[in-house]
């Protein structure tokens, strides 16, 4: 794993640089929109929003029995906005190094600098409206002590993100296809994860395709946490981790054998 720990030496070396970058990252997202800031947080607030309104007020639509929670609406919620929040992450991570092509040929800066700077703006948007639905969701469990592992799924997410997201950087910078194939999971994968229902009502003997999707284990985390108030089980912890080591290992793969040529192929 030589190369993956350079790789987070350069990242750590240049914090302040990407603190920077990140900023402008996050202020670029929204200039020259009337709304400014409020715009990047506005556009997920009202997606959630529409969920609620349509399935719990104007239809009532209910789950059935076995399921997390009965309306439908405050189910898809908590699997929703995490799911947006890794689609924003990994898109916008794995455009990264296409996007900074013409500043990397032109000086020596590290290039997971700029897969760093896309994902933490994510997670600048996306972070507090996680936490917002956590506290918003509280009054379904009396304020559960389990809430608190929200800290540590999210913290899960974000490296999850960082890893996957330079991994498919850099595959993207070798072959372009790789864009339009990642797109296309990203849009179908939603419906690979027990997002829009729960797990039981998957086909037992293909219930094993759903932790395919790396994040199944970090829903179902949010979806016992916020839902029932309940610990994550140990199923949530152990896929994520598994799939974080995966992605670590196969990052450091490619890393290190594209070090030489990563820049002469932006």
């Amino acid at each position: 794993m030589t190369a993956l720990w350079t790789e987070c030496l350069a990242l750590w070396r240049a914090h302040a640089l990407v603190w920077v970058l990140t900023q402008r990252e996050l202020a670029a997202r929204h200039s020259g929109t009337a709304a400014g800031v409020v715009w990047p947080y506005l556009q997920p607030l009202l997606t959630v929003a529409a969920f609620y309104l349509v399935f719990d007020i104007v239809f009532a639509m209910r789950l059935g029995e076995g399921a997390p929670a009965h309306a439908v609406g405050t189910y898809l919620i908590v699997g929703a906005l995490p799911w947006m929040a890794f689609c924003d992450a990994v898109s916008r991570g794995m455009g990264s190094l296409l996007d900074a092509g013409g500043l990397l040929q032109k000086n020596p800066l590290p290039p997971v600098l700029f897969t760093a700077r896309a994902v933490l703006a994510s997670a600048l948007i996306y972070g507090p409206l996680l936490a917002l639905v956590a506290v918003a969701y509280t009054p379904l469990h009396g304020f559960a002590p389990a809430v608190l592992s929200v800290v540590p799924l999210l913290a899960l997410q974000l490296m999850l993100c960082l890893l996957l997201s330079y991994l498919l950087a850099i595959l993207a910078a070798a072959l372009r296809d790789t864009v339009q194939l990642v797109g296309f999971l990203l849009s179908v994968g939603i419906y690979l994860s027990p997002i829009l229902f729960p797990m039981t009502l998957f086909p037992e003997r293909w219930r094993w395709v759903l932790w395919l999707n790396p994040m199944t284990g970090l829903v179902q985390g949010y979806q016992q946490v916020l839902l029932q108030g309940a610990w994550p089980s140990a199923g949530v912890w152990w896929a994520t981790l598994a799939w974080i080591a995966l992605t670590a290992v196969l990052l450091n793969v490619v890393v290190s054998r594209s070090r030489d040529q990563l820049v002469d192929w932006l």
